[in-house]
């Protein structure tokens, strides 16, 4: 699979980009709804800039939105998910924590989850590692990572783009910024792609099988 991020990536987008190139939807959200978070999850065909993709959204679920890293590991860990799929959702999950107590200066076990802790970030990682196992992807490459640019509101206030999470979990990958300066690179999105992608440049050699384009939440003119 190559993962081309022309327009950053979130975890949403990279879920529905998995679907768009046919990996099975109800089969993600039947396992999605074994994770016990009181969501509903759907697939809505739209268009970004006159191109037909697909969003992912996720629906309701628990109010409570901050979570530890082993609170989040049980969960995966109880759901009904292929072994892969839960190996992989664990590691990107480490590999957020550590970031995030890296920006946060405390140990990984007491890191607070707050946006990434929330219910549509959690069935994001795991609907992404899901959809990786149900195409039978068995190699993972990425482009270079358009970051955006500006500013981001999150809990802890205004922050530059990339958030700081990001920017850790992007270190030593090729990144630039290019477009509206918005955050298109968010922390899920990074996660998953800097612990699953085995590398980051061109397209390489293949053969293609299949595309998909996955939608993210905001429609800007011009770029899709």
């Amino acid at each position: 699979c190559y993962i081309d991020a022309f327009s950053g990536i979130g975890g949403d987008m990279l879920v529905g980009a998995l679907a768009d190139a046919g990996a099975d939807q109800r089969a993600l959200v039947c396992a999605l709804e074994t994770l016990g978070t009181g969501a509903t999850f759907r697939f809505e065909k739209t268009k970004r800039a006159g191109i037909a993709a697909t969003k992912f959204h996720v629906l309701g679920g628990e109010a409570r939105a901050h979570r530890h890293l082993p609170q989040i590991l049980r969960m995966i860990d109880a759901a009904d998910l292929p072994q892969r799929a839960k190996r992989d959702a664990s590691a990107v999950f480490r590999r957020l924590g550590e970031a995030e107590a890296a920006v946060h200066g405390v140990p990984v076990e007491k890191v607070h989850f707050h946006e990434v802790g929330a219910v549509d970030s959690i069935a994001d990682i795991v609907g992404a590692c899901l959809g990786f196992a149900l195409l039978n992807v068995d190699e993972i490459h990425c482009s270079p990572l358009n970051l955006g640019s500006g500013t981001v509101n999150i809990e802890h206030g205004v922050l530059p783009v990339p958030a700081p999470a990001t920017a850790a979990l992007v270190k030593g990958k090729p990144v630039y910024a290019r477009g509206p300066a918005e955050e298109l690179t968010t922390p899920t999105g990074a996660a998953v792609v800097t612990s699953l992608a085995r590398s980051f440049g061109p397209l390489p050699p293949m053969v293609i099988n299949a595309a998909g384009y996955g939608a993210g939440e905001r429609a800007f003119p011009g770029q899709p």
